[in-house]
């Protein structure tokens, strides 16, 4: 799953919705932000504020959430592009043929396009990028949807032909994850070497990021010279970095009690965009007691998410009842399953043989909101009798006792992603979940002939998932993005953690 801080253990969306696909002409066709008129400085510096530092550099070596945030669009690109309104474009390549058993995709890639060190770009460097993510150290977020592919041909230096062992309606839409990157290039966890609008220019561990625009980039120039992302321990340092000029916009507000003071002052323009960021607390469904459906289900309706969510993000933010959120083609309002009723909570858990409650231990990674989230989940639970203990844990510690080796009772985290729903499909994942009718509709759904086929699958796995209460999904994070009044385009919608800077405007 795609986690916040951590994305390194990122999940991919293994079931997109087919969408149109249509020609985009280099990075001017990003989808922006707030308006204004006026001139504009072509060589401004965009100093853009953020809580998520990459790991690394590289996306198939545990770069995290951060990488993705700065390189994503903006140093590498992709076959294909996923735009700030979750719509897919074509990128490097100009078009592409599916045959008729839908198992063989031939691209023709972009003529003209440099990697930053300018070399040309060839189908090489597509077979060597996608190799890349389906190796098998890869700590891909597309790792896992992208191992269908069973042969990648390069016929000529601007064909490839990648030939499937299975149907993937979502193949081309987990494309525009890939990073193409130079087949020569070497050190990609502290440099780069990518065909986007910038290049790196430094970074300097536990500061800031810069990225200078690339004169050599086959589309349209970026609109500022250079983009530096800063980077903040705490959304307290980052709201007086944006009092202070010290950056002209933060990617995602982590600290609503803060927003008044930029919403009542002209110099500064709120927004509230749509997020795919869902917090879950996530039970080992292979761990007693929450292999009982009943506990499960009890331990949700036990819980006030509507109140956890006011206390964390007052007025913003969203429930969903499920791992969809509204932007997914599958999306159903689920909130009144299992919702909050601490009565209906005591009779499940006496039905369970648990009338006296239960004790375990909630393992909650260190960084905000979840030390707080925990906090009300330990008081909501007390009142049915359930006692929980905290453990609190870094990220790396998470990955490994959590993710790995699923040494957990139940867990705290942040799927960034959209169109995650599919990893409970997967009996093998985390949280433990098998359901085989569930695991049977998510296969038919990516082999789907058609979107509507396949919507109408995963209708059926979130309704289900719901009803088993296979996590409990507390909320939808708010996405809130404030900058200087003086910038235009940037992006307004927190999609899977990427930030294009490239389109990004600012007043002289």
């Amino acid at each position: 799953m795609n986690i916040k801080k951590t994305s390194l253990y990122a999940t991919a969306s293994a079931a997109a919705l087919a969408l149109t696909l249509t020609a985009c002409s280099g990075s001017g066709s990003g989808s922006g932000g707030s308006a204004s008129g006026g001139s504009w400085d072509k060589n401004a510096t965009v100093n853009i504020g953020s809580l998520y530092e990459p790991q690394n550099l590289d996306n198939t070596a545990g770069g995290g959430q951060g990488v993705t945030e700065a390189l994503n669009g903006n140093v590498y690109e992709g076959l294909f592009k996923l735009t700030d309104d979750g719509k897919v474009d074509k990128l490097l390549a100009t078009d592409y043929k599916v045959s008729t058993d839908g198992l063989t995709y031939t691209f023709t890639l972009r003529d003209g396009v440099k990697f930053h060190s300018g070399k040309q770009l060839t189908s090489d460097d597509v077979k060597y990028s996608l190799e890349k993510v389906i190796a098998d150290d890869s700590q891909s977020a597309r790792k896992s949807n992208l191992e269908v592919i069973k042969e990648i041909a390069t016929p000529d230096a601007r064909t490839v032909k990648v030939t499937l062992s299975q149907r993937s309606i979502s193949f081309v839409y987990n494309l525009s994850y890939v990073w193409i990157i130079n087949s020569q290039a070497q050190n990609l966890k502290t440099t780069e070497d990518g065909t986007g609008p910038y290049r790196l220019d430094k970074w300097t561990r536990g500061s800031a990021l810069s990225l200078n625009r690339f004169t050599g980039y086959w589309g349209d120039a970026a609109r500022n010279q250079k983009a530096v992302f800063h980077y903040y321990k705490d959304a307290t340092a980052l709201n007086n970095a944006l009092l202070t000029n010290a950056v002209d916009v933060v990617t995602s507000e982590q600290s609503p009690d803060s927003l008044d003071q930029f919403k009542n002052n002209q110099n500064y323009k709120v927004s509230d965009g749509n997020s795919t960021t869902k917090l879950l607390l996530a039970f080992n469904d292979k761990a007693k007691p929450f292999t009982d459906v009943r506990v499960r289900q009890a331990v949700s309706a036990a819980i006030d998410d509507k109140k956890l969510l006011e206390s964390v993000w007052g007025g913003y933010g969203k429930l969903i009842g499920s791992m969809v959120p509204p932007t997914d083609p599958w999306y159903e309002d689920l909130t009144k399953v299992n919702a909050h009723d601490p009565a209906r909570a005591k009779k499940l858990l006496a039905e369970a043989g648990y009338s006296k409650g239960f004790d375990f231990t909630l393992d909650t990674p260190n960084y905000d909101p979840h030390p707080t989230a925990a906090t009300f989940i330990k008081s909501e639970l007390a009142k049915v009798g359930i006692t929980v203990t905290i453990n609190t844990i870094t990220p790396d510690e998470w990955y490994t006792k959590v993710y790995k080796n699923h040494d957990f009772t139940a867990t705290l985290q942040e799927h960034v992603n959209d169109r995650d729903l599919v990893w409970y499909g997967n009996p093998d994942f985390y949280w433990g979940y098998d359901n085989k009718q569930v695991t049977q509709w998510v296969r038919q759904a990516e082999e789907a002939g058609s979107a509507a086929e396949q919507t109408e699958l995963l209708k059926k796995v979130n309704r289900k998932t719901a009803e088993d209460a296979a996590s409990d999904w507390l909320y939808l994070y708010p996405q809130i993005v404030v900058a200087d009044s003086k910038l235009s385009g940037y992006p307004l919608n927190g999609l899977n953690s990427q930030f294009y800077a490239y389109d990004i405007k600012k007043k002289g």
